[in-house]
């Protein structure tokens, strides 16, 4: 175990490196650190550095003579300016100091990670990065994917709630003025926005609300800040189990109570600014300067704070956190009285008494407020009641005591209105929901030092200390499990432990022990208290100091640094006493609020349930009664105690939390804007434990990279001989290579983690190489140019070597022959010797070879046929065994059978004995059931004949009975428990056919107003015609003075034309962004309304699914069939109505403010809506509304009607109950006892169950019949006196149950039941799998007959393009191939049927044979008579032959007979269909569609076109309702299936395409010119002739809109993943750009990873999209629409997330934009889209690109991104100058002087400050009019849609 030294690790590391140009850090006293560079290599043992400053001045820097330590070493520049401070190479507190100078002041970035810190730098200036676009921007994302922000970290703390189910805390801390306040209202703010709330009560509201109440009673003006808060706070939110803000809950620490009679709080300035509102003349208030506590401050107002505003903020969050006008009032009275209380002067009588004059104004001003006497107050502010164990008596006291008790009653009073407010907001914002989880917020004082520090102080700093502690302990344990779970050795890392500091202030005889033990003591002081101090800790605890110069002060040594307490008032402050009498004048109050501050102390604790006054909330302590019981004991716990408790607390609940921290800096103390102290900086940082966390990172590895950043980055330094496939494996052996320290590093299992300094060393390696590279290409473009000199001059000398190297060349040539001669010659000679012996050798090998193998060969033959034989003599020995014990196997088998069936022969016998005496004795106990049974029996006989005729039916409606007697069982239970519902409902018959009558007296009255208007329009019509007429008249004259002035005007239209034409084109372009602009508006309002409407749909949902598990339900037998549960469209749509009634009643039961704001907002939209239509169609405004009022009045008729019909279907159903009651009874008479054993197949009994059963079935079939009969009566003939006659049927259902009024006949006829039952779904499941082997066998007969069908027909095709002579031949052939096969089947199956078959074909052969010269002596013949009738028709000039057949089509056609399709009737392209199917319809074509199968096998919009000619039959039989039901089922189902899948895009894009293309027809035919100026006159023949449609149109084309929206939605989730990963991140270029350390934050990221996105997958995705709407037949103009929109999303969200990303910001990442882009375009360029204006919503990015690519140096620069950079903002602009980042030190930054100078260049610009662009901007949609050329009388209805019903017309 090693203990590495902060110091130790850097000066280690830069004794190495320290030589000339190396740069260092030193000490300043102004600037902390000045930077400096190294002129003279160091050298071991040198005492003194040679050094120059930046500015070129050369000092000498001393080395510590003792330690020897070198300078801290400078970080690359490419590293300055990171996101994370643990990216830097060189970890320690100049390179932070100076990291986070640059940040701030050259980039304008405030925030900064460090490691798990958040490093907030509060600016002094409002800055546009809080908006609800930043807010959308940063959700979703990983913490290291973004810049630095509150967000960040308020977004990883709410992903991490979600995903590790632990509770989360962000701990913002700071000095005064350092923005915590602001810093944990943005994290709240941003925990609103995301989560939202889980109801309407808008929690989210609620809780930002609490923001401005708490700044105004606890937050005041200070030295060093406008808005300090003056105590602690913890925020709890809640979250429900879906994450949404269900509610939250608060705890205060630590009050500064003593800020009331000095420097007093925001709403005493506020109320005093407001002092001439009405509501507040009777607090008699003035001017702040006429209090003695608010004018102490010297500082009244605020520079820029409007104090009557603010006091109108607090009022509203006030409000709308449920405290009453009357309350606000009462609080404000309270803080009145609390200013006049400060202003009663006490003067003295003597030396040891004081008085108050008589009639104190002030006083006077209190005691009414207060509403207690003024001699009572008086009395006791100047007097206090001593008690002893005997007496009582009163004592004086002096001025300055006296002034010290009305101040102390002043803060106590405040106190106690500081709780109270506190625990009503914590009510408001408490919920009824259970929590799952919470995010606490705790913005708490930070670390405080002042010239004079007293007891807040000391409490202040030792809540630190604990946090501080805490903060160690958790930087510790994040440490250590990075290392092991890389799994790399560590060492144990000594960091500072300030646990001797709190032993030194809680533990026992600690400093507030023994303070709280002199507050003990009847005469305790601070002088007694200091020197108990002196002399417990002076001498044992080296933290703990004695001031030389001072006995009533001490200094503890913090981990900050050194502080100073003085020991006056800490024992008046930890005790916190009040005159007890005072508080009693108090409590006998008339003012009510008062009261209740005080009514129960000892009870008024936190909302939290902790101590009273826990958490600085302090109470005042009272010397107690006698009377007082022991829970007074809580009162007098000091104010120590309880902060000591509340702090215990409040860190068991982050401990049980996964902490979050945010440090906030005060970067001045002059409040100047983006202006940098380093020494206050430094304080802060090291007060904060920013420092620390750098010094317990930099003691391990603090630079970590994976593998594929290590390989990427300094993938340059390596050969390509090392490069492996595996990349860990060459990381690690190039690492070894480059540091040949191996401590210096340490390989994890994904990461590469080295010690301090080792990234800046490869940064040298890398930029060496770099350089090196850069030198040889220098080199080697020298080289050449040398080489081109030299290659001149090598010319002339090569052509003099040529001459003579020629000539030796021949010489050598003709010596190369004759060796080569000689050596031939011999080469053949001992080519002949040695094959002449090869071959000697080879015959004598061969011969023994051959006799030793023969040898070998007899041998094995031997032995082969010794082990065949063998072989023999064994098979038949073990054949015969096995047939021996087969043998005894089978006969002990059958013995065994044999036993068994005799066993169960007897079991039968005696069953079947059982049963035929069971029948007998059914027979004698039911004789008087003999003449029903008989009669029964006549009526089956009558029916069997019936049920012969109807049997064919009977098996089609088999399965549809079966489930409705299923369903219908089931309802039995529930109707049995709605009986007496049903009876009181019966009551209600009345009312309602009086509210029937009622209603139709209104729609008579309402036709008539209709016919009115009508009247008036037909006459309003023929005055029109009378002024057209007029006006014609009227132009004949004008037309006349044209002809004259025509002259005067071609002269002038010249001139003219051109102005007109730019007014026009101005005119034009501000018209069409009008509409744009209304168009958008009209479809975020409809997506409004879509959304309120699903909600309501929610709500009536969960109401109506709460109220069903109510009385009336009943269990199911567990016998009964699961066909039960299955789910059929009818009783769904039925239920849906009946449910929407049960709905309506439920939500008259909810929340009323709810409902009210729900319906008052739902109103909103409709007018506006309604507004709309009225600007876009005003010259139908009349008749418009009109029809809107006959509609209502029609809407209310038939909803009357809607009603009565479900009446009478469920009495209809009851009936069928009844039945069905009345047959299970007669079965259980019929079964008695032994009706277990009387329904076994084949008994007598069962067939007279199964015949009672088919007549029951068709009794069942008749009463729905008249169902169905009765329901198309109610709705066409609206018979409303039928509904109480049928009202009186239940009564025989209530009398057939009252006859079994013995239990036993109950039971008896439920088993009989369940056996009838059993019996008859075990008889129907046999038929129904009978019937379905029927129905396959017959699908694969029909299957195999339509495949020769097409053969055949193939065939004949094929035959009817031959020649005539050819066609027989082929047919012949054709016939004997099918014979063959036939005959080679019937052979493989029977070899006899084979033979006659083969007989069978010889003869169909012969009688083909005979059929073909009979065909040919026809064929003869006919063309003899055509060569006759060709002449004829030649002499007679007949040549008109076009459109006849040809001579041989003439004769062939008689001769081949082929299947000529019957000609169909002309239909006029209707589809009529049954009322009682329209239901059937949706469903097919609807909601059980795929679109799939739809899209790729019918022609595109086909639902469109059945449901328009369905629409077109109901036109023509002038059926309204039909129309109308249509019309509405339709948009339901389409909103229904839209709802159910609205995330599959396939889906939404199929229904916008049939959307459209049924708004299209209704368009095209409905007689309208300009809508039919495309259509044939066909198509003009079925245009609608009945119903004028516009209103219906209107509703289509909204939910058109609607549905693009929610497929742009679905796109947008679905591209949304991929943009940044494929835009930004993705190196399409590989090795273009560089990658940089990342720092602690990229490493912890939130998620893990779940692949990358690249451009192809983009590119795949769009194609995809653009493929599916081809296919579904989308506009193409609307395919343009959404490719816009897609690539505005594509753009928007890269060029959003480029803004907030600066490790994306560099020279190189443009180039790859810019080449993403041009691939995007490409694929326009395929598609044919360029023109439909999505390469224009790609500019912004286009030029962001462009903008990190020029150069940024000159003024001429400046002025060329000015003008290139048109389409973006100067924020924008501005924002990536200031995030562009250098990957290599080639490139610069950009100077703050050139960013500047374009803000000055920019600054006549009027736009926008938005940083941001809108992702969830939608353009406006449109639908242009495209009529289809498709004759609706062609289109055919495939059988896959289920569609049989509809029959064509």
């Amino acid at each position: 175990m090693f203990f590495y030294s902060y110091n130790e690790i850097f000066h280690q590391s830069a004794a190495v490196k320290l030589q000339i140009c190396a740069r260092v850090w030193i000490p300043d006293a102004e600037e902390v650190w000045k930077s400096a560079e190294l002129v003279k290599d160091y050298k071991g043992g040198d005492v003194s550095l040679q050094l120059m400053l930046e500015d070129g001045t050369n000092i000498e820097h001393k080395l510590d003579p003792k330690t020897k330590n070198l300078p801290y070493l400078r970080n690359p520049d490419i590293l300055v300016g990171e996101n994370d401070l643990t990216a830097l190479s060189y970890l320690h507190e100049p390179a932070v100091l100076h990291n986070l100078k640059v940040r701030f002041i050259d980039s304008k970035l405030i925030y900064t990670y460090c490691g798990i810190v958040l490093v907030a730098i509060n600016p002094y200036e409002t800055l546009p990065i809080y908006g609800t676009d930043i807010i959308n921007a940063y959700s979703g994302q990983n913490m290291g994917d973004m810049d630095p922000h509150i967000f960040a970290v308020a977004e990883e703390a709410y992903k991490q709630m979600a995903r590790d189910e632990r509770n989360q805390s962000i701990i913002v801390s700071g000095e005064s003025g350092a923005g915590k306040t602001v810093s944990a209202k943005y994290a709240m703010r941003y925990f609103a926005t995301v989560s939202g709330s889980a109801s309407e009560a808008n929690v989210e509201e609620k809780v930002l609300a609490s923001n401005p109440i708490m700044e105004a009673i606890g937050n005041a003006k200070t030295t060093r800040n406008d808005n300090s808060s003056r105590f602690g706070k913890y925020i709890e939110i809640g979250f429900d189990s879906r994450y949404r803000i269900i509610g939250a809950n608060m705890r205060t620490y630590l009050l500064e109570k003593s800020r009331v009679v000095f420097q007093n709080y925001h709403v005493f300035y506020q109320l005093c600014a407001s002092a001439h509102l009405p509501e507040f003349k009777n607090l008699q208030l003035g001017s702040a300067n006429d209090f003695l506590y608010t004018r102490q401050g010297r500082s009244p107002v605020i520079d820029g704070v409007d104090d009557t505003k603010e006091l109108c903020t607090t009022r509203n969050a006030f409000s709308l956190l449920g405290i009453n006008e009357s309350y606000q009032m009462g609080l404000f009275q309270v803080l009145a009285a609390i200013l006049h209380l400060g202003n009663v002067e006490i003067k003295d009588r003597d030396s040891d008494s004081s008085l108050i004059p008589p009639n104190n104004r002030h006083l006077t001003a209190f005691c009414d407020l207060v509403g207690v006497t003024y001699q009572d107050m008086a009395q006791w502010l100047c007097h206090r009641k001593l008690k002893t164990a005997t007496e009582t008596y009163v004592k004086t006291l002096p001025r300055l005591q006296a002034t010290n008790a009305r101040d102390a009653l002043s803060k106590h009073i405040y106190a106690k209105l500081f709780n109270w407010i506190v625990e009503h907001v914590n009510k408001a914002l408490i919920t009824n929901v259970k929590q799952h989880s919470f995010i606490g917020v705790l913005d708490i004082y930070g670390f405080e030092t002042f010239e004079i520090n007293s007891f807040e102080q000391f409490c202040i700093n030792y809540a630190n200390e604990k946090l501080q502690q805490q903060f160690n302990m958790h930087v510790f344990k994040l440490e250590q499990e990075e290392y092991m779970k890389e799994q790399i050795p560590w060492t144990l890392i000594d960091f500072y432990d300030n646990q001797p500091c709190i032993n030194l202030i809680e533990a026992k005889m600690g400093i507030l022990d023994l303070l709280d033990e002199e507050c003990k003591m009847p005469k305790g002081s601070d002088d007694s208290w200091a020197q108990k101090l002196y002399n417990t800790h002076l001498k044992t605890c080296s933290l703990f100091e004695k001031p030389r110069m001072s006995n009533r002060a001490f200094i503890i040594q913090h981990f900050a640094d050194k502080v100073e307490y003085q020991c006056d008032g800490f024992l008046e402050k930890n005790k916190d006493t009040v005159n007890e009498e005072q508080i009693n004048v108090l409590k006998a109050s008339k003012f009510n609020l008062l009261v209740e501050l005080f009514q129960d102390e000892e009870k008024a604790t936190s909302p939290t349930g902790q101590v009273p006054g826990t958490g600085g909330r302090t109470r005042l302590s009272i010397k107690p009664d006698k009377g007082r019981d022991k829970s007074s004991k809580e009162h007098k716990k000091t104010v120590g105690c309880q902060f000591r408790n509340s702090l215990q607390m409040l860190m068991e609940t982050l401990n049980a939390t996964t902490p979050h921290y945010v440090r906030c800096i005060k970067p001045n103390d002059f409040k100047l804007a983006f202006s940098f102290d380093p020494k206050r900086a430094v304080q802060q940082l090291r007060a904060c434990g920013v420092l620390e966390t750098i010094r317990i990172s930099a003691a391990g590895f603090p630079s970590r990279w994976t593998y594929q950043e290590f390989f990427s980055r300094y993938r340059v330094l390596m050969k390509q001989k090392d490069v492996l496939p595996d990349k860990k494996l060459t990381c690690k052996n190039v690492l070894e290579k480059l540091v040949q320290d191996q401590d210096k590093y340490q390989f994890g299992k994904t990461k590469i983690f080295f010690r301090a300094g080792q990234v800046a060393y490869l940064e040298k390696l890398r930029a060496d190489k770099l350089r090196a590279a850069c030198i040889r290409i220098q080199k080697t473009i020298r080289c050449w140019l040398a080489r081109k000199k030299y290659l001149r001059k090598r010319s002339a000398a090569i052509t003099i070597q040529r001459f003579t190297r020629g000539y030796q060349a021949r010489c050598l040539v003709k010596f190369m022959r004759r060796t080569q001669a000689a050596t031939t010659i011999q080469k053949y000679q001992r080519m002949y010797v040695a094959r002449k012996r090869y071959r000697q050798k080879q015959a004598a090998a061969l011969a023994m070879q051959t006799i030793l193998r023969a040898y070998m060969a007899r041998q094995k033959y031997q032995a082969l046929l010794r082990e065949h034989k063998v072989v023999i003599i064994q098979k038949f020995v073990r054949g015969w065994l096995a047939r021996c014990w087969y043998k005894r196997c089978l006969e002990a088998i059958v013995y065994l059978q044999c036993c068994i069936r005799r066993m169960r022969a007897k079991r039968e016998l005696k069953k079947l004995k059982i049963e035929a005496r069971s029948v007998e004795h059914f027979k004698k106990l039911n004789k008087g059931m003999e003449n029903k049974i008989m009669q029964l029996q006549r009526k089956i006989d009558e029916q069997s004949k019936e049920n012969r005729l109807v049997n064919e039916r009977l098996v089609g409606l088999e399965s549809s009975y079966t489930s409705e007697t299923e369903r219908m069982r089931g309802e039995l239970g529930r109707l049995r428990g709605v009986e007496d519902d049903a009876k009181n409902k019966a009551n209600q018959v009345s009312s309602l056919q009086e509210e029937l009558e009622r209603l139709r007296k209104e729609l008579s009255t309402t036709q008539q107003e209709k016919k009115t208007i009508e009247d008036w329009a037909q006459s309003y019509r023929d005055e029109m015609e009378k002024m057209v007429a007029e006006l014609k008249d009227q132009n004949g004259l004008l037309k006349t003075e044209k002809n004259d002035l025509n002259r005067l005007i071609q002269e002038q239209s010249q001139q003219m034309t051109e102005k007109m034409a730019r007014a026009i084109a101005q005119e034009t372009q501000q018209l069409e962004t009008d509409l744009n602009e209304e168009r958008s508006r009209y479809q975020n309002l409809l997506t409004e309304h879509l959304r309120l409407e699903e909600k309501y749909d929610d709500l009536k949902e969960e109401m109506a699914s709460s109220n069903v598990s109510k009385p009336g339900h009943r269990r199911t037998d567990s016998t009964h069939s699961s066909n039960e549960s299955e789910y059929t469209y009818n009783s769904e749509y039925a239920e849906l109505e009946d449910g929407s009634r049960a709905a309506e009643d439920v939500t008259r039961g909810i929340d009323t403010s709810l409902t009210l704001k729900l319906q008052k907002r739902l109103t909103e939209l409709e007018q506006e809506k309604q507004s709309l239509r009225n600007e876009l169609e005003n010259k139908e405004e009349q008749f418009q509304r009109a029809r809107a009022r006959d509609d209502a009045e029609h809407k209310k008729a038939r909803g009357a009607e809607l009603e009565y019909e479900s009446l009478k279907r469920q009495e209809l159903e009851s009936e069928n109950k009844k039945l069905k009651h009345d047959l299970a009874e007669m079965r259980q008479s019929l079964l008695g006892d032994a009706a277990t054993g009387a329904g076994a197949p084949g008994s007598p009994a069962y067939k007279v169950l199964l015949d009672q059963l088919t007549a029951s079935c068709e009794e069942l079939e008749v009463r729905k019949e008249e169902v169905l009969i009765l329901r198309s009566q109610l709705v066409s003939q609206k018979e409303a006196m039928q509904h109480k006659e049928t009202m009186t049927e239940p009564s025989v259902f209530v009398e057939d149950v009252n006859k079994l009024k013995d239990a036993d006949e109950i039971k008896q006829a439920y088993i009989g039941l369940k056996d009838t039952n059993r019996l008859l779904e075990h008889q129907l499941q046999t038929q129904r799998r009978s019937y379905d082997n029927e129905v396959e066998s017959l699908r694969g007969e029909l299957q195999n007959v339509k495949e020769e069908n097409n053969r055949q027909q193939q065939l004949l095709a094929q035959n009817l393009q031959l020649p005539p002579e050819a066609r027989i031949e082929a047919s012949l052939q054709h016939e004997i191939t099918r014979l063959t096969n036939e005959n080679l089947e019937l052979m493989a199956d029977d070899p006899t049927a084979s033979r006659e078959a083969r007989v069978i074909i010889l003869r169909r052969m012969v009688d083909l044979m005979e059929q073909l010269e009979k065909q040919d002596r026809t064929i003869r013949k006919l063309k003899k008579q055509l060569k006759v009738y060709s002449k004829r028709i030649g002499e007679m000039g007949a040549g008109q032959t076009e459109g006849q057949t040809s001579p041989g089509q003439m004769v062939d056609e008689p001769i081949h007979p082929v299947n000529i399709p019957r000609r169909e009737k002309d239909f006029q392209g209707m589809l009529e269909y049954k009322k009682e199917d329209e239901l059937k319809l949706v469903k097919n074509l609807i909601l059980e569609l795929k679109p799939r199968g739809v899209a790729v096998n019918l022609i595109p919009g086909l639902p469109a076109y059945i449901l328009f000619m369905c629409l077109r039959h109901a036109d023509y039989v002038n059926d309204d309702q039909k129309v109308r039901t249509l019309l509405t089922s339709t948009i339901n189902s389409i909103k229904k299936i839209l709802k159910k899948r609205g995330d599959d895009f396939e889906t939404v894009s199929f229904w916008l395409a049939n959307t459209c293309r049924f708004l299209h027809c209704l368009k095209q035919y409905m007689s309208y010119l300009p809508h039919t100026d495309h259509n044939t006159p066909r198509q003009n023949d079925h245009c609608l002739s009945n119903f004028d449609l516009a209103e219906y149109r209107q509703v289509i084309s909204d939910l058109a809109i609607q549905i693009y929206q929610q497929l742009i939605k679905c796109m947008e989730n679905i591209l949304q993943p991929m943009i940044v990963s494929g835009m930004l991140e993705h190196e399409t270029i590989q090795g273009v750009s560089g990658v940089k350390p990342t720092g602690l934050r990229k490493r912890t990221s939130s998620i893990a990873d779940e692949g990358t996105y690249t451009l192809d997958s983009i590119l795949r995705q769009l194609s995809a999209f653009h493929s599916t709407m081809c296919q579904h037949g989308t506009d193409p103009e609307l395919i343009k629409q959404v490719v816009k929109q897609q690539f505005y999303i594509i753009g928007a969200v890269t060029l959003n997330n480029l803004l907030l990303r600066k490790d994306m910001c560099s020279w190189s990442k443009g180039m790859q934009i810019r080449y993403n882009v041009s691939q995007l375009e490409e694929w326009l360029r395929d598609k044919g889209l360029m023109v439909c204006g999505a390469k224009e919503t790609l500019e912004p990015l286009i030029q962001a690109a462009q903008l990190l690519q020029v150069k940024k140096k000159t003024d001429e620069d400046a002025e060329a991104i000015c003008s290139m950079c048109q389409a973006l903002t100067t924020a924008q602009i501005v924002k990536v100058l200031n995030l562009y980042t250098p990957v290599n030190e080639f490139e610069e930054r950009v100077s703050v002087a050139f960013i500047r100078t374009i803000q000055t260049r920019l600054r006549d610009r009027c736009e926008t400050p938005q940083l941001l662009m809108d992702t969830k901007m939608i353009y406006p949609v449109t639908f242009p009019f495209n009529p289809s050329s498709l004759a609706l009388e062609t289109i055919q209805i495939p059988g896959s849609l289920n569609l049989a019903f509809l029959t064509r017309v």
